[in-house]
C-alpha cells in the first residue's frame, strides 16, 4: 500500500522577496501629526497618502507634503498606481485657495503639486492647475513651485496654460520605457509624454521625468530611456523601485539593487540630465527641492 504524503510544506514561489533596502520606518513625531492634522482639516488630498508613498513619514516629519488637486479620483486605470479609478466628482473651485493657505501655514519653500487625470472636463483641469498655481503665488511668493502634470490626452492648449504660468519646474513621468508603456501606462502614449516634455523645455521651463524600475525592462532599455529624455530636453530624471500596491495591480518582477540604481545614476549624468535622483525608494517628489539647481 502506497504511503499518503501528508506533508505541509509549501513549493518555493517564483515571486521576488521584498529585500532589506526597501523597510521603512513607520512615520512618528510631531511635525509628522502636523502636517496629517493639515491635510485632515483642510480637506486635501496628497498623492502621499493614495500612492502609498513609502517616504511619507521622512517628508511630513520634515514638513513638506505633494499635494494632489482636482480631486482623488482618476479617470485612468494605469496598472501600477494605487490612486483610486472612477468617476471623479465636479471641480471643487475652492480647492486652489485651500492648498495655498495650507502652503502658507506650513511654510513651504518649495510646493509640489499634482493631480489625478481629468480625462472628463473639456480642459482636462487645466484652467485648477493655472489657479493654483496663482493662488500659491498670491499666498506666498517666496514659495518655488515643481508641478506633476498629466499629458493632457496632447491638448496642447491644455498643456500650454500650464506652461505659461510658468512654474520652476514641469514634470511629467514616463513612468515606464517604450516597451512596457501599452501594459504600464494602459491609456498613455510614451512619444505623446515624450512631446509633452519637449514642449515644456521648448518653452524654456525646466522639464522633470521619471520612471519605475523592477516591471521587466532591461537596462539597455533604461538607457535608451534616457536617450530620449535628454534628447527631449529633460535635465532631471528620477529612478524608483516599482512596489505593488495591491494583487490587482502589475507584480513586481524584479528588485533593483541600490548598486544598480547607482550605476543608472552615473549614466544619466554622462549622458546629459543635470540633476539624477535614482535609488529604490525615490519617488518623483522626493528631495524636490534639490531639483532647483
Amino acid at each position: 500500500m502506497k504511503e499518503e504524503n501528508n506533508s505541509t510544506e509549501t513549493l518555493p514561489s517564483n515571486k521576488p522577496k521584498k529585500p532589506e533596502w526597501l523597510k521603512v520606518k513607520l512615520p512618528i513625531g510631531e511635525d509628522y501629526r502636523k502636517v496629517r492634522q493639515l491635510v485632515t482639516d483642510n480637506k486635501l488630498h496628497t498623492i502621499c497618502e493614495s500612492g502609498n508613498c513609502p517616504n511619507m513619514g521622512e517628508c511630513w516629519g520634515a514638513g513638506t507634503a505633494t499635494f494632489m488637486i482636482l480631486g482623488n479620483v482618476c479617470t485612468r486605470s494605469c496598472g501600477f498606481c494605487a490612486v483610486a479609478t472612477g468617476r471623479p466628482s465636479a471641480v471643487d473651485k475652492q480647492e486652489p485657495m485651500r492648498v495655498a493657505n495650507s502652503v502658507k501655514v506650513m511654510g513651504v519653500k518649495h510646493c509640489v503639486v499634482t493631480s489625478v487625470d481629468r480625462d472628463d472636463l473639456k480642459d482636462g483641469g487645466s484652467e485648477i492647475w493655472v489657479e493654483t498655481i496663482n493662488a500659491i503665488r498670491s499666498e506666498s511668493p517666496g514659495t518655488t513651485l515643481e508641478t506633476l502634470i498629466p499629458d493632457f490626452q496632447g491638448n496642447w492648449d491644455n498643456l500650454q496654460r500650464v506652461i505659461d504660468v510658468a512654474p520652476e519646474i514641469i514634470s511629467h513621468n514616463l513612468e515606464t520605457v517604450r516597451r512596457l508603456t501599452k501594459q504600464v501606462r494602459i491609456q498613455a502614449k510614451y512619444d505623446r509624454s515624450l512631446e509633452v516634455l519637449k514642449r515644456i523645455s521648448d518653452a524654456g521651463v525646466r522639464a522633470k521625468s521619471g520612471i519605475m524600475l523592477g516591471l521587466g525592462e532591461t537596462d539597455e532599455e533604461v538607457l535608451e530611456t534616457m536617450d530620449d529624455l535628454v534628447a527631449s530636453g529633460v535635465s532631471i530624471m528620477t529612478l524608483g523601485q516599482y512596489l505593488q500596491p495591491t494583487r490587482a495591480h502589475l507584480e513586481v518582477a524584479a528588485f533593483i539593487t541600490p548598486e544598480k540604481f547607482a550605476f543608472f545614476k552615473e549614466q544619466g549624468m554622462k549622458k546629459g540630465l543635470k540633476y539624477v535622483e535614482s535609488g529604490p525608494l525615490v519617488r518623483s517628489s522626493y528631495h524636490a527641492e534639490k531639483h532647483l539647481f
